[in-house]
């Protein structure tokens, strides 16, 4: 069970905010994709998004640099912290590439994946919601003891949630490439797909990785 000081708390609110930010980012993305209209605006507000994404991060790391004693080991903070700025990177650079690449009309797949990547990060900020309530257990050791339990039991659902919508967005990957691979004739209109549905299952990606660091640290704790 993790426990943490008043100052130490302020790893898992961080870790809040930024994956509350990393919610609204895959909000914007999957608007942009649904309602293919001023393009260039919605890319700019997801733009805006992943640099309040950075400075979050950056919060995070500034405060490990100077902290001598944290809740949880340094390099799983470390890591949580970089992973979460994977998935605003994986965002931003799945917006851009409707622009670079001159995208006219969006393909159901990716409405589909876009989706998927909305429920996964929804859902991996209830794991940081629940990793937080972890060090707010005191005494009594008794209650200590019956209220870490279930929210252990909470936390580790919530990470099997993540998983599963990541395996999901596995199985809506393949499908998309092979739809892709054996019914688009335009070689340009492959390329420019290809490249999107890999950055959308690379957010995909991401979002298990930190709901994976966080089922390593909940096992050291246990």
């Amino acid at each position: 069970m993790l426990r943490a000081t008043r100052k130490e708390d302020i790893f898992f609110d961080y870790f809040v905010e930024a994956v509350e930010n990393t919610c609204h980012a895959s909000a914007l993305l999957l608007d942009l994709m649904t309602h293919f209209t001023n393009v260039e605006e919605k890319i700019k507000k997801i733009e805006d998004a992943e640099h309040e994404g950075d400075k979050h991060v950056h919060k995070v790391l500034e405060v490990l640099n100077k902290s001598f004693i944290t809740p949880i080991d340094r390099e799983d903070i470390y890591l949580i912290a970089k992973e979460t700025d994977n998935i605003f990177d994986a965002i931003e650079a799945t917006a851009h590439r409707f622009s670079m690449l001159n995208v006219t009309a969006i393909r159901p797949e990716g409405i589909e994946m876009a989706k998927l990547i909305v429920d996964c990060t929804n859902e991996l900020r209830e794991v940081m919601i629940n990793l937080r309530e972890h060090k707010k257990h005191k005494n009594p050791k008794d209650i200590v003891k019956k209220m870490g339990a279930k929210s252990d039991v909470l936390l580790k659902e919530r990470i099997i949630e993540v998983n599963r919508i990541e395996n999901i967005g596995d199985v809506a990957f393949r499908k998309a490439m092979t739809n892709l691979f054996k019914n688009e004739k335009d070689a340009v209109e492959v390329v420019k797909w290809k490249q999107i549905f890999e950055l959308l299952e690379n957010t995909l990606d991401a979002c298990e990785d930190v709901a994976n660091i966080i089922e390593g640290v909940v096992m050291k704790h246990a």
